[in-house]
């Protein structure tokens, strides 16, 4: 029988949210719910366990009832320290990371990029919408860990960086190219809140 792999999905929410007033995104409100609520919502039925990133509000996402981890990896370092956090968390074979930002996420986003991954036997896997890549929607393999560690302690910081210097692989997505918009903007807070309700 083959084995079935085991998945831990860190949502990610340690961002600064400068253009959102310096507000924890995920906590704002979104249709009448945490933002991450939405995200949760999501992505709770394709992944066996989820962990929540966050160095601030730890008690408030704790709320959500999983497991709260802060970076692993001191100064603010990006999103790539919340991806090794898990990492170092779980014992998972592979983990998933979605910013707490991104309330469309597809319904079989893990499906779709666990096949990616296994047809080009990569390491690391992206999200394509049909225009540019997403890279913050990453899954990887737990081989990755040290390699991660080691390109963090060196003072790397950029997902794309890293990313390629993996065998790597996208997921297209061309077919749903709204489901990674994120919320960056008061603006588009809005725009997406409209876009549920006709829902």
């Amino acid at each position: 029988m083959p084995h079935s792999p085991s998945i831990t999905t860190v949502i990610l929410a340690g961002g600064a949210a400068r253009r959102m007033g310096g507000d924890d995104k995920g906590l704002i409100t979104l249709d009448g719910r945490a933002m991450i609520a939405h995200v949760i919502e999501r992505i709770a039925p394709q992944s066996g366990n989820i962990l929540i990133n966050c160095n601030r509000s730890r008690q408030d996402y704790q709320t959500f009832g999983y497991p709260v981890i802060e970076d692993t990896l001191s100064g603010g370092v990006g999103p790539l320290a919340g991806v090794l956090s898990a990492l170092e968390s779980c014992d998972s074979d592979y983990v998933l990371s979605v910013p707490c930002d991104t309330p469309l996420l597809p319904l079989d986003l893990v499906e779709r990029m666990l096949q990616a991954m296994e047809y080009n036997d990569a390491m690391a896997c992206t999200v394509s919408d049909g225009d540019r890549l997403h890279p913050v929607v990453l899954l990887v393999k737990r081989e990755v860990t040290a390699g991660l560690r080691n390109y963090l302690e060196q003072g790397g910081r950029k997902v794309h960086d890293w990313f390629y210097s993996n065998p790597h692989c996208s997921a297209d997505f061309s077919d749903q190219p709204d489901a990674f918009v994120n919320i960056n903007t008061p603006e588009q807070l809005s725009r997406i809140e409209r876009e549920l309700k006709r829902d």
